[in-house]
């Protein structure tokens, strides 16, 4: 039987679907979902390269989402923004899960509306 290797006590591809799922952290804490898929990510990077593909995939995320967010902030003070960033959180959600999903069948799933700020 083979030795997996093991990211703080997981599997490859659990712990790539952590990445993504750890950015749903912010419902319990405001502004964790944006630091833990970064230390997660920044952790293990170097071990295996899945882990940094799938981690920079949620960094162009979490920093498109962030511009976005901002953008969002920006029209709501003139009254349409509000509808941005109720979508913001949906699709954040709905991306994180999907990524999540993918990851634990071993596969890249690239999250659309997504600027390319790190190439993987």
């Amino acid at each position: 039987m083979e030795q997996q290797d093991q990211y703080w006590g997981m599997s490859l591809r659990s712990y790539c679907m952590l990445i993504h799922l750890s950015q749903l952290t912010s419902i319990v804490a405001p502004g964790l979902g944006f630091i833990m898929p970064i230390i997660l990510w920044v952790a293990n990077k170097d071990q295996h390269p899945d882990i940094d593909r799938h981690g920079k995939v949620t960094v162009n995320w979490i920093i498109s989402f962030v511009i976005y967010a901002i953008v969002s902030v920006i029209l709501f003070l003139i009254f349409i923004g509000s509808l941005g960033i109720l979508v913001l959180v949906v699709l954040n959600f709905l991306f994180a899960v999907i990524a999540a999903v993918k990851a634990n069948n071993g596969q890249l799933w690239a999250y659309p509306l997504s600027i390319k700020f790190l190439k993987y």
